[in-house]
């Protein structure tokens, strides 16, 4: 039931970066009357673990795609590197 519940509330992201920032909580205790679940509390600690394991997760790999674009950007010139030029004419 906890991933059912987890799974109705909405996203949200953190505008100008896209980073996922977690569930929209405001909506939890109606979904708990509507569904007829018996204990709250518990199914609140799980949606929550899940929460936070879904956060770490999704950190983790915009980490590495940020790493990895940093590395074909370095690889590729466009970091690190500078020309000069000597253009006479």
């Amino acid at each position: 039931m906890a991933f059912f519940l987890f799974d109705l509330l909405s996203d949200v992201w953190e505008g100008m970066s896209g980073t996922y920032m977690g569930k929209d909580w405001s909506h939890c205790y109606q979904l708990f009357e509507i569904w007829e679940v018996e204990d709250q509390k518990i199914t609140m600690y799980f949606m929550k673990m899940y929460e936070r394991l879904l956060v770490n997760y999704r950190h983790d790999r915009a980490d590495e795609k940020r790493k990895a674009d940093k590395r074909r950007k370095k690889s590729s010139g466009g970091e690190g590197k500078s020309f000069t030029h000597n253009v006479q004419g």
